[in-house]
């Protein structure tokens, strides 16, 4: 979502160093006059522009940097350059970031390779590319820009502001909200995975005729999937953020503000709540629900439902990221732990051969 800083502001070619503090809610130490006309990385940025530090590891290109000012946190606020000390550094840059992105040089319009069906709503200021596709009594909102090659089906609904990358696929029906940005390759729509099983063993498709909609300010990657829901609809809600090649299943709800990073994939019908973290290559099983706030680490596996505000982490299952902990400091005494079982086999070896030896004895 566009800060009103950005949307109002962004054709500006140039920014004060103090004009910039405002708008990113940060601290001016040195020149509030300094004029800042682009952003970079520490390693690339030039004279004029702005750069940032956020993590300490990066503090040795400091010395090297040319930018004419850097966003830090309070922990390097002692260096010797014009500074931009902001309390959520990543956030500043985010919002800076944003100040500085050029404006798109697409003009608005609909290309004359573009297919528009029947009875087709387009709002002020649409631009469609060459061989985009957009499908009867679709209703698209004032601004939005269509990719070459897109692909809208029928009675496809979308909002104002949104970007749908070239070769993006929405299918019949589904609904998108506002600024929602769709990216290249992905599915939006196609039939859930549904069948049942006859005497024979052989797989009955069961229609899928749901929809998809997404929310306001959702963003989804590249070459991700979200299923049509077989009955009613699958739901993205508010300002969730889906990295590339995600996979979400039929009848699926995720929250606001959620994060699904590469290669999850949600089987039908789970529910996730608001701000739910999902690392890489999470998976998570049918007809469960996890709380708001619950965060699963990397390739985890969840195949119960979970409480809001936990913590996972491990492989299948996943269990609670302090379990993990001391299963996997376990783990690595496990080396020490079999040469001590070896050497106690060995004396009890050594013992049982003594009773042994007092045994014949006895019977002497």
């Amino acid at each position: 979502m566009e800060t009103s800083a950005n949307s109002n502001l962004k054709c500006r070619g140039s920014f004060s160093l103090g004009e910039l503090s405002r708008l990113l809610d940060a601290e001016v130490k040195g020149d509030p006059d300094l004029n800042i006309t682009g952003i970079g990385a520490l390693d690339s940025a030039t004279s004029g522009q702005l750069s940032f530090l956020v993590d300490s590891s990066y503090r040795h290109l400091v010395s090297g940097c040319r930018a004419s000012a850097l966003i830090v946190s309070s922990e390097f606020q002692e260096l010797e350059f014009n500074l931009l000390i902001a309390r959520n550094p990543y956030l500043a840059l985010a919002k800076a970031a944003q100040l500085f992105l050029p404006e798109s040089a697409e003009k608005a319009g609909i290309h004359p390779a573009a297919f528009i069906g029947e009875g087709v709503s387009f709002g002020d200021g649409v631009s469609a590319g060459p061989f985009a596709h957009v499908g009867d009594n679709s209703q698209i909102g004032a601004g939005t820009r269509i990719g070459a090659g897109a692909y809208l089906g029928k009675g496809v609904r979308i909002g104002e502001r949104c970007l749908i990358h070239p070769r993006a696929s929405i299918l019949d029906g589904c609904i998108i909200g506002d600024r929602v940005i769709i990216h290249t390759g992905a599915v939006i729509g196609a039939d859930g995975y549904g069948y049942a099983q006859d005497e024979q063993g052989r797989h009955v498709k069961i229609p899928q005729t749901g929809i998809v909609q997404i929310d306001d300010d959702v963003e989804i990657g590249a070459n991700a999937t979200v299923d049509r829901a077989t009955f009613g609809r699958t739901w993205i809600k508010r300002g969730t953020k889906i990295d590339n090649l995600v996979m979400i299943a039929h009848n699926v709800v995720v929250g606001e503000d959620c994060i699904l990073v590469g290669q999850v994939g949600i089987s039908g019908s789970t529910r996730l709540g608001n701000q739910v973290f999902l690392a890489g290559q999470v998976g998570i099983v049918g007809h469960v629900q996890i709380g708001d706030g619950v965060k699963v680490g990397a390739q985890a596996g969840v195949h119960h439902s979970v409480k809001p505000n936990q913590i996972l982490a491990g492989g299948y299952p996943a269990v609670p990221h302090d379990e993990w902990l001391r299963t996997y400091a376990n783990i690595q005494r496990l080396p020490r732990l079999k040469e001590a079982l070896k050497r106690l086999d060995e004396r009890i070896h050594r013992i049982e051969e003594l009773l042994k030896k007092d045994d014949g004895r006895n019977s002497d």
